[in-house]
């Protein structure tokens, strides 16, 4: 019988279909630009990146509304320990800006961060934020190119601006001004898309 039943077995191995591989992750890790404020999650600029990879990935949605770069740094390891992305994207400094706090803070942070992610065996990329242009001054200069510089600091890819092509559209935010509306969003994704595309093996 034992002689029978091996050649099945290497029969049924040939014929049954391999195991699924497991999806790779990529974990958003934002504010409320990223969390879809206002929105429903499925609108969300991080939904719409997950349609556009399909099953090879999977996007991990992170971001916390009205999360600071300090925040962020108390909440990153558990999030690495509990989704273990392959790729971190890296949102956050807004509220920081806004707020006015400390620009050697927020590189600190974010710094830090970059550092986590990377110990932890993801790919980092870094998504800039700007503020208003009625902020004004050095502050605001400050702020803006700390992105920048931690890029090549890091040698990460350059880090796009998530509101490029809209910051200045009034009619593509919610009332509050500070939020994208729904029908940006796919705008949202082809600007990060230039930054995550290397490190997810895309064009």
């Amino acid at each position: 019988m034992a002689r029978f039943f091996l050649p099945l077995l290497l029969v049924l191995g040939l014929v049954l279909p391999a195991a699924a591989a497991e999806p790779k992750r990529l974990l958003v890790f934002g504010d409320s630009l990223s969390a879809g404020y206002g929105l429903r999650a499925e609108e969300a600029w991080p939904a719409l990146l997950q349609q556009r990879l399909g099953e090879g990935w999977k996007v991990v949605n992170a971001s916390q509304s009205g999360e600071t770069t300090a925040g962020g740094l108390t909440r990153l390891p558990a999030a690495l320990k509990a989704h273990k992305p392959d790729v971190l994207l890296i949102e956050l400094g807004a509220n920081d800006g806004l707020r006015g706090l400390p620009v050697e803070a927020a590189r600190g942070n974010l710094a830090a961060m970059i550092e986590q992610g990377r110990r932890a065996g993801a790919q980092v990329a870094l998504v800039a934020v700007r503020l208003p242009p009625n902020f004004g001054g050095p502050y605001t200069r400050r702020f803006d190119a700390l992105f920048a510089e931690l890029a090549k600091q890091y040698k990460l890819p350059q880090p796009p601006f998530l509101l490029d092509g809209i910051a200045d559209k009034p009619e593509l935010f919610q009332a509050d001004q500070l939020h994208p509306v729904a029908g940006a969003q796919a705008r949202l994704v082809d600007n990060v898309w230039p930054a995550l595309a290397p490190l997810l093996g895309k064009r």
